[in-house]
């Protein structure tokens, strides 16, 4: 395993994402224990140090699962985990969560602790006006957590504001990867944040498993040399900007695979043609994706019974697999796009702003 430096740690290449564990019925909340443990265990043992959850992921689920099940590891991991912005109504929401968080993972402190999902509006009208900063540094001052940052979906000039706001961050996490170079902060806001001494996490780095599997125009381009998620991650440790990439791994075989990129992970380990290749890549990519839908399944559940993330697939599908691939994929659904009733409780919370309720009118007329 290699290690680089996140706000003065030393921390692995490679981060487990604990928002997409195995599950026993395939709801989010029914974790499948046994697999699951085994496989953060197996990272733990094989060098990976940096575990990431937050207070909402598997259905406020993943932080006391993991707290139990890398109890025996606590003294040579990080935990980091997430105060969901949303859900802070008042300053004292902050305190009651962080101690609630902090029973979950059956620790006395957090090592990285991060705003969650953090645009213009929460930013402005949650941490501003509750004076969230404050509760932050106090927190801090108690040792309930070690270092603090935020996670971020918005434009890039909301990214440089929220950074230059406070010197409290010292780390920050983005969604980047060889495809979204000018989306959300991009690469831009990732060489700003650099600049001010501010460490960077990438999230989405295989853009919800797009990367890993991508459609048959798309895997063309890419030499066979590596695997399609071993070029993915290599485009983001080429980057001495990254300090780490989360994976969302869920089986074994990911767990092992990712260790084995992770161990040659190196600063400039790609060559231009490499990098002129992934830029072609992208090319592709981008003249067929319709929907940029990253399956974190945070608009679910839907009050209708739609399964939001699954539509979008067989939506995306039509474009890079064809419409005999994008039916069955459609066919698989319980509930069809025209039981949208636009209530957009969805577009609210969705990390990407995909106006949700417009594309399902689309996608009902396409599969009608």
């Amino acid at each position: 395993m290699q290690y680089r430096t996140l706000a003065g740690e030393k921390v692995s290449v490679l981060g487990f994402g604990c928002m997409r564990f195995p599950t026993t019925t395939g709801k989010a909340g029914d974790i499948d224990r046994e697999k699951s443990t085994e496989m953060l265990r197996f990272a733990a043992e094989n060098g990976i140090n940096y575990f990431d959850s937050a207070y909402v992921y598997h259905d406020e689920k993943s932080e006391g699962f993991i707290g139990e099940a890398l109890a025996p590891y606590r003294d040579k991991i990080k935990f980091a985990t997430k105060c969901p912005t949303w859900h802070v109504k008042s300053s004292g929401d902050f305190d009651r969560m962080l101690d609630e968080q902090l029973k979950r993972l059956r620790t006395d402190y957090i090592d990285f602790y991060l705003m969650h999902a953090l645009d213009k509006n929460r930013f402005d009208n949650i941490v501003m006006k509750y004076g969230i900063l404050d509760k932050l540094a106090e927190a801090k001052a108690k040792g309930k957590i070690k270092h603090i940052g935020f996670s971020f979906h918005d434009d890039c000039e909301t990214f440089k504001r929220i950074l230059d706001a406070s010197d409290l961050w010292e780390f920050c996490q983005v969604q980047f990867n060889y495809i979204n170079l000018n989306y959300q902060a991009g690469t831009e806001g990732l060489e700003y944040a650099h600049k001010k001494g501010v460490d960077v996490i990438i999230m989405e780095p295989l853009l919800g498993g797009k990367l890993a599997n991508p459609s048959p125009q798309v895997a063309k381009t890419l030499s066979d040399a590596k695997t399609p998620v071993e070029w993915a991650m290599d485009f983001l440790w080429n980057k001495e900007e990254v300090s780490l990439i989360l994976s969302g791994m869920n089986t074994m075989q990911q767990v092992r695979d990712n260790i084995g990129y992770a161990d040659k992970a190196r600063v400039g380990m790609l060559t231009d043609d490499d990098l002129d290749m992934l830029l072609k890549t992208k090319e592709v990519f981008d003249k067929m994706a319709l929907v940029p839908c990253t399956k974190c399944a945070y608009c679910m559940p839907c009050p209708f019974g739609l399964d939001i993330p699954k539509t979008f697939e067989a939506y995306n599908a039509t474009a890079s697999l064809g419409m005999d691939r994008a039916r069955k994929i459609y066919s698989e659904l319980e509930t069809g796009a025209d039981k949208c009733r636009k209530c957009r409780k969805c577009e609210s919370v969705c990390p990407q702003s995909i106006e949700i309720s417009s594309h399902m009118s689309k996608i009902s007329e396409i599969f009608k």
